[in-house]
């Protein structure tokens, strides 16, 4: 059977997410990251071909992932932010959380380097540096878990980049590669997963400033959506999933995946 990628605008992720999907298939809400830098593309045939499931993905920013599940519009959520995955599974709508992969995230930036950042593995005097220094910082400001990444590093920097909101700090409201996209054509810094950054095109001169910090870890997670709270949930087909997913193979899968040379993504499902 095939694998399907809905890859969507979050204004038509709902109509998607609510139509009917056939049986003896899921749906997995997921976060951008995870599609656009192909890991899909790579993973989903293998499980597909094993296992006969196919696979249709969501992929949008991991708030309205969430959001979407919550609506019981989808099987299984695969997205990163930790406490809100964990509150979703408090709150009832999920089963259980598993963690999967992890990478990190970065801040990109413009070779001229206004803010004198290049080289940090230090994010918050390199937040601090930007903000003191007016220069501009592209934000996602889409309560993706990049933004919520980003807006937790800005609260340990001590700044509060809404003071800057239209000056030099700018929120697109977009998806990562969207803003990264934004990004270059303004020379503004970017926060951005490694993976995301990896598989963009449109790099221009723009390299990595910051990377290194401990605070940048970027853990995913996988949960089954509860068919107690959403009885509409393919809750066997879901967990065959998760189980392959956590399994030795999908791991193993996961790990091979590689853009120029580069591991996207390191498996450490317990």
């Amino acid at each position: 059977m095939r694998t399907t990628f809905l890859l969507t605008t979050a204004a038509a992720t709902i109509a998607l997410a609510g139509s009917a999907i056939a049986e003896g298939s899921i749906l997995v809400q997921s976060t951008t990251s995870t599609a656009n830098s192909g890991l899909y593309d790579h993973i989903l045939p293998i499980f597909t071909d094993e296992t006969g499931i196919e696979v249709n993905v969501v992929a949008v920013g991991t708030g309205q992932a969430i959001k979407n599940a919550q609506n019981c519009d989808g099987d299984v959520l695969f997205v990163h932010a930790r406490p809100s995955e964990e509150k979703f599974v408090r709150d009832g709508f999920g089963v259980e959380r598993f963690d999967v992969m992890y990478n990190d995230f970065i801040i990109v930036g413009p070779q001229s380097d206004p803010a004198g950042v290049a080289g940090s593995s230090d994010a918050s005097a390199a937040l601090q540096s930007i903000a003191e220094s007016g220069s501009l910082f592209a934000s996602r400001g889409d309560d993706s878990g990049t933004h919520k990444k980003e807006k937790s590093l800005w609260a340990d920097a001590g700044v509060d980049p809404g003071a800057g909101s239209g000056d030099w700090y700018r929120e697109t409201g977009s998806g990562m590669g969207a803003t990264l996209n934004a990004g270059v054509g303004m020379n503004a810094y970017v926060m951005t997963d490694r993976a995301t950054w990896i598989s963009f095109g449109n790099k221009g001169d723009f390299q990595i400033a910051v990377e290194g910090d401990e605070a940048m870890f970027n853990q995913y997670g996988v949960i089954l959506v509860n068919p107690e709270t959403c009885p509409s949930v393919n809750a066997e087909d879901g967990q065959t999933f998760i189980d392959w997913v956590l399994s030795d193979e999908g791991q193993s899968a996961i790990g091979g995946y590689m853009r120029d040379g580069q591991q996207l993504f390191f498996p450490n499902a317990s």
